[in-house]
């Protein structure tokens, strides 16, 4: 199996906290089991160098592993924060030799 990034982002105008919000991301990371390597933290302060090429501001990020990057994909589109108008980038993480 490979190791994927989930990076989230979120609108500018989300604030991080609510109970029910974390309730829900517990229960996804739940939901994960085996697949979930780092579920990672949340990210209060960020600043961007070069051009930004995302919408949104950078959340947080996991490490899951998965078959292939479809199967990585399907485990993304399980994020509670898609239903807060997140986005997840998804990434195959690769050691350099």
């Amino acid at each position: 199996m490979s190791k994927f990034i989930f990076c989230y982002r979120a609108p500018t105008s989300y604030t991080p906290g609510s109970a029910d919000t974390i309730s829900a991301w517990m229960a996804w990371f739940g939901e994960l089991g085996a697949n979930l390597v780092d579920p990672g933290d949340q990210v209060f302060e960020r600043a961007t160098t070069g051009a930004s090429v995302a919408d949104g501001v950078l959340a947080g990020y996991s490490v899951v592993t998965a078959d292939d990057l479809d199967s990585a994909l399907v485990l993304a589109n399980g994020c509670p924060g898609l239903q807060e108008g997140f986005s997840v980038e998804v990434g195959k993480l690769a050691q350099l030799s």
